[in-house]
């Protein structure tokens, strides 16, 4: 474990954006964390994980602290449920491929999301009706100022959409270690009416799926419309999906009654980000090396050589006459450093 400098982070970030940070320190355990927060302690720290959700637009000037602890254990289990721990290192999807091969069943909607698992009650993660808090059981945390290990249970984490206490009171004050899971390891609850999974699912003739055809439909969706990070630099959904009032629903039906919609409940309806961004001219635009992604407009790439600010410029743009066309503020879901 040493201290590098003026490390490029291009490999640390999914949009492949080639910025520097001063200083650069991987730690792969609760021990080395705990040694560089205390010797650090008076110096800045820039927390990165997987980088799947975040967009660098300038080289960072402190250090830049890469939490890459990893391991998976089973911690308790019966005929119904099982609590299973992975470490905060652990790639996300490798995590679900890892709950499939033991038929652990909860997460199958989730597959393929990039990043890590530290990252993901952050965001409170989701895809396909699924969101991580439906089956988050608690989370491990070090205290950064106390050098202290705190355990969050879910209603410490006062999850909402996208959201978290870890973006809210609590940011920049605590580093997920490891996050612990309650699945089902029998009786699995499929969720397949949200988006295009019956219809995959229909498509391939499979009438009682699995899990792991649940996940297999989910991925097939996915690459289907979302460009592989490693190929083309992105962070998947840039832009969360607005949700308005009941009040602020009926006028843009009337304006536009061809919109796609969900109910989240009698008063909030929320409405597809992807939707709004194509409809006002966006979809499969590029400029210079910034651009919008040809099959899924909510996903921004980078076409090799953008820099983080001239595609966070581009953010700026849609978001702005979106704003103008439909009256809906749509809101990054990746931070912005």
């Amino acid at each position: 474990m040493r201290i590098e400098e003026n490390r490029s982070l291009k490999l640390f970030n999914t949009f492949g954006i080639d910025c520097n940070a001063r200083y650069f320190i991987s730690v792969n355990s609760k021990e080395e964390l705990r040694n560089v927060l205390a010797s650090e302690r008076k110096n800045d720290l820039f927390v990165l994980g997987g980088g799947s959700n975040i967009l660098l637009s300038r080289d960072i000037n402190a250090l830049v602290l890469h939490v890459d602890m990893k391991g998976i254990q089973v911690l308790s289990q019966n005929n119904e449920e099982v609590i299973v721990e992975a470490q905060a290192g652990e790639n996300w999807h490798e995590f679900v491929h890892f709950c499939l091969a033991h038929d652990f069943g909860g997460i199958e909607n989730l597959s393929l999301i990039p990043g890590n698992v530290g990252t993901a009650p952050i965001q409170n993660i989701g895809a396909y009706g699924v969101e991580l808090k439906d089956v988050f059981e608690s989370c491990t945390a070090i205290e950064i100022d106390t050098l202290e290990e705190v355990h969050f249970r879910k209603e410490d984490c006062r999850f909402g959409y996208r959201d978290s206490i870890f973006k809210q009171q609590a940011k920049n004050k605590f580093i997920i270690t490891a996050v612990q899971f309650r699945l089902t390891s029998k009786n699995h609850k499929l969720h397949t009416s949200y988006g295009d999974i019956q219809r995959v699912l229909d498509e391939k003739g499979i009438v009682n799926p699995s899990i792991n055809d649940v996940s297999q439909a989910v991925i097939a969706i996915r690459s289907s419309k979302l460009p592989d990070p490693k190929l083309l630099g992105n962070s998947g959904s840039f832009f969360k999906n607005p949700i308005i009032s009941d009040l602020e629903f009926k006028k843009f039906r009337i304006q536009f009654p061809e919109a796609p919609y969900y109910e989240v409940s009698p008063t909030a309806f929320k409405i597809p980000a992807g939707w709004l961004i194509e409809k006002a001219g966006f979809k499969g635009k590029r400029f210079g090396d910034a651009g919008v992604h040809a099959k899924q407009a909510l996903v921004l790439v980078n076409y090799g050589n953008a820099s983080g600010k001239e595609i966070w410029d581009l953010a700026l743009r849609i978001q702005k006459k979106v704003r103008n066309l439909f009256g809906i503020t749509i809101e990054p879901e990746v931070n912005v450093y």
